[in-house]
């Protein structure tokens, strides 16, 4: 091939100029072009798909702050409610506790009158009961009625002095 004879070096640099100008033509004009377009497509792709991740990166930042702060309220907000719960269930077990400590200090005041009640009326009947067997047992005796009041009188000191011993005065 002529063009490649080593003898004539400007037929070699002739070619070399042609092959690498329209190497350079077709890179820079057609192939260049589309891989610059190329570039920057995915530049600007991958800009958007960074910011749309920031934003999203900011909104989840936002959102795990809001539950977290629902979150937060809510255990106040439910500790709250069961310390007032609480206080009410205990305060209702104070009233009821008190109220049942009146209603038996009223039963035991009642009883206790009813019983000192009961004493007096036993000790007037058992009062009776000895004045009436004293008074048949000395008409039995002596063949002749005594004064009841005088026989009363004997009954009830002794009565006295018995309920004296047992009271301990």
């Amino acid at each position: 091939m002529p063009q490649l004879n080593p003898e004539f070096w400007i037929s070699q640099i002739f070619w070399l100029v042609l092959t690498f100008g329209l190497l350079f033509i077709i890179l820079s004009k057609f192939i260049l072009p589309k891989i610059s377009n190329n570039l920057e497509t995915r530049k600007s792709q991958i800009l958007e798909n960074i910011e749309t991740a920031e934003k999203q990166r900011e909104e989840t930042e936002k959102k795990v702050k809001e539950f977290d702060k629902i979150i937060n309220d809510t255990k106040v907000e439910a500790k709250n409610f069961f310390n007032s719960e609480r206080q009410k269930v205990l305060d209702n077990i104070n009233n009821k506790r008190l109220s049942l400590e009146k209603d038996i200090e009223k039963e035991i005041i009642k009883a206790e009158e009813e019983i000192d009640q009961l004493k007096k009326t036993s000790q007037e009947k058992v009062t009776k009961i000895a004045i009436e067997t004293s008074s048949d047992l000395v008409k039995q005796l002596i063949g002749e009625d005594i004064n009841k009041s005088s026989l009363s009188a004997i009954v009830e000191d002794l009565s006295k002095k018995e309920m004296e011993k047992h009271n301990g005065i």
